[in-house]
């Protein structure tokens, strides 16, 4: 099977997930470090009744599900953004920068053996997928902090996309917000929800001159994961049931919203947008 993506919002087929057999809070970002230092546990019953309601969002919406085989030693498997990115061109393995999470490339090194394989291998610096956005055909933004996805990564990932002619833009912003997902995303086509008070209006212009319109997510919003959402095409979107403003938002211009309770994984530094890596779309037409 030919896995393919040019952009964010083109209706999703099929989508790679881990489940989180083995998921346990780490102190690998801010928000599981605020949340481990309240002296909080995991509850593992509400960690598989969440992670059904996603399974079931994305079944409802038509989207194939696959799966890695999830490993008792990585416990943030269940974020299968971070360890792949689906291009135009087929799935490239990045270079992921916290030693607790190196070794989920074998999973996906794995699974990608049984179809096409990969287009590319990130070689130079760190790369992760949550700060990298196929934002529509022709244009990507890589978010970088220096933290999980380095400058040197993020210039490497878009020069694949250079060498074809796309336009790219490095995004840089401070590491305490992890990836560039907790800050951006796209609802669906010319539709994004961003925190502009951390990004700045010269982001929100760089959208703006591409016809880009922007919901406005606040601080409080982007830490408790609110702005972590997947588009699932024909103005559709999985968004975290605690997402309650964001969430009426996107219905008042119109978007279906599909709203799992997610709120366990979200303590622990990701959402929907973390935990899916989308495999294949429908390529955006017009």
């Amino acid at each position: 099977m030919k896995f393919r993506v040019d952009s964010e919002t083109g209706r999703l087929r099929d989508v790679l997930l881990c489940r989180p057999d083995f998921y346990q809070w780490i102190d690998t970002n801010a928000v599981a470090h605020a949340t481990l230092a309240t002296g909080a546990a995991n509850d593992a019953a509400r960690l598989r009744a969440q992670y059904g309601e996603l399974e079931a969002a994305l079944s409802q919406a038509g989207v194939a599900l696959h799966y890695t085989v999830p490993e008792p030693q990585l416990p943030y498997q269940v974020y299968t953004r971070d360890s792949s990115q689906t291009t135009p061109w087929g799935p490239v393995l990045t270079t992921l920068a916290m030693p607790q999470r190196r070794g989920e490339y074998a999973s996906l090194i794995k699974f990608h053996a049984g179809h096409d394989g990969f287009f590319e291998y990130t070689s130079d610096g760190t790369v992760e997928g949550g700060d990298i956005h196929i934002v529509q055909p022709g244009l990507l933004m890589i978010g970088h902090s220096g933290v999980r996805t380095s400058e040197a990564g993020a210039a490497q990932f878009a020069g694949f996309f250079e060498a074809q002619g796309w336009e790219t833009k490095l995004v840089p912003f401070a590491a305490h917000f992890l990836h560039l997902d907790v800050l951006f995303c796209m609802a669906a086509p010319r539709l994004a929800v961003a925190c502009i008070d951390v990004l700045g209006e010269d982001f929100a212009q760089f959208l703006a001159d591409r016809q880009i319109r922007v919901i406005r997510a606040t601080y409080q919003e982007v830490m408790a994961m609110s702005c972590n959402l997947l588009a699932l095409g024909g103005d559709r979107v999985i968004s975290p049931a605690h997402s309650v403003r964001l969430n009426e938002a996107l219905r008042a211009e119109g978007i279906e919203v599909l709203d799992p309770a997610l709120d366990e994984f979200a303590r622990g530094g990701g959402s929907v947008h973390c935990m899916t890596m989308p495999l294949l779309r429908d390529p955006i037409k017009g």
